[in-house]
């Protein structure tokens, strides 16, 4: 049975559900930050899923890279799949701009999370809704 690791939970919020994934707001202001998590149990690589699954998966990364894109306007989205810390797989999206505090370096340990206040996650979580038609 499907559940979500523990650190993603601490770290994110919850927007809302695609057809295969979670779709997570990551809690670091700094950067805008979703991330996909598959609700298929005892996954760690894309290529562990079925073609078809990873073709959703495809589907609804595109859909969060636009979405990102539209609502940011930023330079460039970053997209990966680390996992060394946390080993479930989940695909991380990040709106990146050429003035961002980490630009052009990672932006894993770049600084310290500076978390949302709580209207400001509440208003990005509906907009992302709004534009991912959750």
């Amino acid at each position: 049975m499907f559940k979500l690791d523990a650190r993603l939970a601490a770290d994110t919020h919850w927007v809302g559900d695609l057809p295969l994934c979670h779709v997570l707001l990551m809690n670091d202001s700094q950067f805008p930050w979703l991330i996909l998590v598959p609700r298929i149990a005892d996954v760690t690589e894309v290529f562990e899923l079925p073609e078809e699954q990873q073709q959703q998966l495809l589907n609804e990364s595109m859909l969060v890279s636009k979405a990102l894109k539209n609502q940011t306007q930023c330079d460039k989205i970053n997209i990966g799949a680390i996992g060394n810390v946390v080993s479930q797989l989940h695909i991380h999206h990040v709106a990146r701009f050429k003035d961002d505090v980490a630009w052009p370096k990672p932006v894993w340990g770049a600084q310290p999370a500076v978390a949302y206040t709580q209207p400001q996650s509440e208003a990005l979580i509906s907009t992302y809704r709004q534009l991912l038609a959750l």
